[in-house]
């Protein structure tokens, strides 16, 4: 069976990212508006009328705006902004959330897409959560750079336009936009200080968060924090796990590349520790593509789900 999906905001650079696997999706057809008709309220409710579902690529406030318009014609919808992420309403789009996510996708109509940042921190905290390893009001931290892709047309604009500087950090007032989501789905009582770069590069990430074993809940180990993980994500096709320090993952000079994983939708896990122990320090890291699991990827993977499709189809 094929299903109708309409895009609205084809045109941005997740929406591009959406529609290039949607094109390269068995199970899906595209209802698509000429360039002319991509504003047009009444063009759009009209493709939104013939579809099965809908991915909003679009900014928060014409998102509001947009899925509004798909409930009135009763169309389930996944939104790829920030603006619905911790809306009581709506079903948070990261499907390996909890054991009962994939389940609640599934049956709303309404799914808030996961944020690139986002989704790396709440892989790592969740299980740790779930596990009771690591208390809500914990001092959390993360590091992290990104592909500069992740800030829309703007910065993709002033980066190739040749503009200084080329690598640098933001959010230096410790209030990203993703933390909101990061504080209700990592399960926290407190944000976690983040503090996020962007490097001279179009796509990738990876996001560090350091481990001081002091902070958790009970006497545990590098180990313990690798089997929780290990255990949250038995099931995923998507996000894997990687054994403590290990090397086979890693180039052979030790580097951990950030753009491994371009073009996936994969999300991989990896621990180090100081050798010879598991000691009381270490880091937890996770590499992804910020367009891919962070972005169009997930919003192609929460499409799978609400429409009954295999949850892989188009990603791998």
């Amino acid at each position: 069976m094929t299903h109708k999906v309409f895009i609205d905001g084809e045109a941005g650079t997740t929406g591009l990212e959406v529609q290039g696997r949607l094109l390269a999706h068995p199970d899906i057809t595209l209802i698509q508006l000429d360039a002319s008709q991509r504003k047009d309220t009444d063009a759009r409710r009209q493709a939104m009328a013939a579809a099965d579902a809908v991915i909003l690529c679009l900014p928060d406030a014409s998102a509001v705006a947009a899925a509004q318009m798909a409930a009135e014609v009763n169309v389930p919808v996944i939104d790829a902004s920030t603006a619905h992420r911790v809306a009581a309403d709506w079903v948070y789009g990261f499907p390996e959330l909890t054991a009962k996510q994939r389940g609640a996708i599934q049956s709303s109509r309404q799914i808030a897409n996961v944020g690139c940042y986002a989704s790396a921190m709440i892989a790592m905290l969740r299980p740790l959560r779930e596990a009771g390893l690591l208390g809500a009001d914990a001092d959390v931290g993360f590091s992290a750079i990104s592909g500069y892709s992740g800030g829309g047309k703007d910065l993709i604009a002033y980066m190739q336009a040749g503009e200084k500087p080329r690598n640098f950090a933001y959010a230096l007032n410790l209030a990203h936009k993703h933390l909101p989501e990061v504080l209700a789905h990592g399960d926290l009582a407190k944000p976690p200080i983040f503090t996020p770069m962007v490097g001279d590069f179009y796509a990738g990430m990876l996001v560090i968060m350091p481990l001081h074993l002091r902070v958790f809940r009970k006497n545990i180990t590098i180990n313990d924090i690798h089997n929780a993980l290990a255990e949250h994500y038995a099931d995923s096709p998507f996000i894997r796990t990687h054994a403590p320090n290990d090397a086979p993952a890693m180039h052979a000079r030790g580097f951990l590349g950030v753009d491994d994983l371009i073009g996936t939708n994969y999300m991989d896990l990896h621990l180090f520790h100081p050798e010879g122990n598991t000691g009381d320090i270490g880091v937890l890291l996770a590499r992804l593509d910020n367009l891919g699991k962070g972005a169009s990827g997930s919003a192609v993977q929460n499409l799978n789900l609400i429409l009954g499709i295999d949850e892989t189809t188009a990603l791998i």
